[in-house]
């Protein structure tokens, strides 16, 4: 019928359906660092073929969640703070870009869907997993309004690559009060269309992040060695 409006959803592949909940165990641990993975016996597990694992895993290898090792097949990668380093200088380089394409000309309403996001961040500050979607969301909403798409489809790799890194973060109490904290005054920020101070917000954010990780995988370590 001319002029309806259709509701209709593409279902998911097999394959998207498997790397979304393949990202989902990488993230609540029960696909853990190190630990190995059989294409099929994770299918049977969900309930599928092989194949759709395989492929999942080849884009997840590409992210650096996963690697591939002869005669041992797919293992979950360890986390490497110097993995994240590299990881957050390029997101700098690039996130600086599209806020500073972005802030400038946002439009009334998308600073009033940010400030939504942030009021819903204050609803899930005890759910660390719901945090990690809402915080995503609420960055790229901002760099979405770059109109710069393959700059945003780079960004959703490197944010992808750092997910696992991200969620160990926001595991903490009172990290996640002080990311609350940041995003308020990032806000604040964009709707004072001051990119400067938004740019600011966002280095503190990532070297703290980078500082409490550093010192949270040495202490990891260092226990490790004393029990081997």
């Amino acid at each position: 019928m001319m002029g309806a409006v259709s509701t209709f959803e593409r279902p998911k592949t097999a394959q998207e359906a498997v790397l979304a909940e393949i990202r989902e165990q990488l993230l609540d641990g029960r696909l853990a660092p190190g630990e190995s993975i059989r294409p099929d016996a994770l299918g049977d597990e969900l309930g599928v073929s092989a194949v759709p694992v395989r492929e999942a895993l080849r884009i997840l290898e590409g992210e650096g969640h996963v690697h591939y090792r002869p005669h041992r097949g797919y293992v979950v990668a360890t986390l490497d703070v110097d993995d994240l380093i590299h990881i957050y200088r390029i997101r700098e380089l690039l996130e600086t870009e599209a806020v500073c394409r972005a802030i400038p000309r946002l439009p009334g309403e998308t600073v009033a869907r940010l400030h939504e996001i942030v009021h819903e961040m204050d609803g899930v500050q005890e759910d660390f997993i719901s945090l990690t979607a809402v915080n995503r969301r609420f960055h790229f909403t901002l760099f979405e309004a770059a109109e710069m798409p393959q700059l945003v489809r780079v960004l959703r790799i490197l944010w992808d690559s750092s997910d696992r890194y991200r969620l160990r973060y926001l595991m903490s109490p009172e990290n996640r009060h002080l990311v609350h904290d940041q995003h308020q005054r990032m806000m604040k920020a964009v709707a004072d269309r001051d990119v400067e101070a938004f740019i600011d917000e966002s280095q503190k954010h990532r070297s703290h992040a980078i500082a409490v990780l550093a010192e949270t995988f040495a202490a990891a370590e260092e226990a490790a060695k004393k029990t081997a």
